[in-house]
């Protein structure tokens, strides 16, 4: 079963795919948007069709006190648009420190600056569907 990760950001979206078997995550990459979360809908048909994705897991950026605040809302509104436009399942996956994770990911891998803030979301996207991946498998 074929995945695809998703962090959606204020003007981003980070991507991620796994391999055939959903076992490995891997960086695929980032679209931009100016919060027309809608525009993205078509982007992601045509990414799904093309990498033969059977199910999306989307980040779900819970408070650290795990209560849901008006980003978590924004991402399960995303989630229920995913689900009516694409008529594909759409796991939820707490991304928390996902972000700080990849951060931190690139700069022990000496990236600079730059580069950081090109692939930060698409890392964030890998982070959030391999740790669902890991959930799934145990």
């Amino acid at each position: 079963m074929r995945y695809l990760g998703l962090d959606l950001g204020t003007k981003t979206l980070g991507l991620a795919c796994s391999d055939p078997m959903g076992i490995i995550a891997s960086n695929l990459k980032t679209l931009r948007h100016e919060e027309d979360y809608d525009s993205l809908i078509p982007l992601l048909k045509e990414i799904i069709e093309e990498k033969k994705i059977d199910q999306l897991v989307l980040g779900l950026p819970k408070n650290m006190n795990n209560s849901i605040g008006s980003r978590a809302e924004i991402a399960l509104e995303f989630k229920k648009k995913l689900e009516d436009n694409l008529n594909i399942i759409v796991n939820m996956q707490d991304e928390r420190m996902t972000t700080r994770q990849a951060e931190n990911i690139l700069i022990s891998n000496d990236t600079t600056r730059k580069k950081r803030k090109q692939v930060i979301d698409s890392m964030a996207a890998t982070i959030i569907l391999q740790s669902f991946l890991d959930r799934k498998g145990n």
